[in-house]
């Protein structure tokens, strides 16, 4: 296959696009940069816009362009940066999405990211694909961004990949294993409230199985098989470090700390569940999050598979 990746330079990006040239596929990333080779394109999303050449034999697009919501702290200026990189680089996908339908050669799926965000904080609630949008700021965002998505032309398969957690070497989970480094390691905001998590191998083989799945489109969760507490997570990357999990952070001071950031990331209860994938047929590799985070340091560690 030819698939076009954007947002190629992220964790997952770089692990996505080197399994599928594992398997065989034909890759070309869009670059912010001047192009180095034959299988980079140079695009610039923020001015929403996309040489649909870019797209002219694709058999798939993925969309993980996205300013990072981990940088802290989220000013007026971050916010803004988080909304518009994801919605002005879906924008600009769309468009040249578009103008390949138009001359009859439309691209067959999009899979474009998304985020477990949406769903904002529900305590008690289990959450499919089908529960409505929550409320937050990343709510908003995910609302936004998978309205840009959402016009695409009927040609085109969409997937919203909606992500958790990924437990992998880089991204959310870094300043935890930072903390338990140091012994600083231990409940968040009381640790009852879920988070949905996923390990970085699965995360890769779900958004590969949804470009292979010609059923799959719309919502789908990304989230590990077994649902976990913010206590369980913290406690497990303590554990791998081999170090206490004793110095607990009240929800109160998160949200003095770091305001929406801190309630929308670390305080927000949310147990979701893989509907999509498990009814697909999907196999995950690691069930629990104990497996995920044991994976990030086991040496000779498997590619992702589909």
């Amino acid at each position: 296959m030819r698939i076009v990746v954007g947002g190629a330079s992220g964790m997952i990006g770089r692990a996505l696009v080197a399994r599928l040239r594992e398997r065989g596929d034909r890759v070309t990333v869009l670059v912010r940069r001047e192009a180095e080779g034959a299988d980079e394109l140079r695009w610039d999303p923020a001015d929403g816009h996309l040489d649909p050449a870019a797209l002219a034999g694709a058999d798939a697009v993925v969309n993980l362009s996205g300013e990072s919501i981990s940088k802290l702290p989220w000013t007026g200026r971050r916010r803004a940066a988080i909304l518009a990189s994801r919605v002005q680089a879906t924008t600009a996908i769309v468009g040249a999405l578009h103008a390949r339908a138009d001359a009859g050669e439309p691209v067959p799926v999009l899979v474009s990211g998304s985020a477990v965000g949406v769903y904002g904080d529900r305590p008690g609630e289990r959450l499919t694909e089908a529960a409505g949008p929550g409320g937050g700021f990343l709510a908003s965002v995910v609302r936004a961004w998978e309205a840009a998505a959402g016009e695409a032309p009927d040609a085109t398969r969409v997937v919203l990949a909606r992500t958790g957690l990924v437990i992998g070497p880089e991204g959310a989970t870094a300043p935890l294993r930072m903390l338990a480094r140091l012994g600083l390691a231990g409940p968040l905001g009381g640790g009852a409230q879920h988070w949905p998590w996923i390990s970085l191998d699965d995360e890769v083989a779900a958004l590969i199985h949804a470009i292979d799945h010609d059923r799959m489109h719309g919502p789908v969760n990304i989230v590990g098989p077994e649902p976990a507490t913010a206590d369980r997570v913290a406690r497990a990357v303590a554990a791998d470090a081999h170090r206490p999990y004793w110095l607990p952070a009240p929800g109160f001071a998160i949200s003095i700390a770091l305001g929406d950031a801190g309630r929308d990331l670390l305080l927000a209860d949310q147990l979701v569940v893989p509907g999509a994938l498990a009814a697909s047929g999907f196999a995950f590799r690691h069930e629990s999050v104990e497996e995920a985070v044991a994976a990030v340091h086991s040496a000779g560690s498997h590619p992702p598979r589909t």
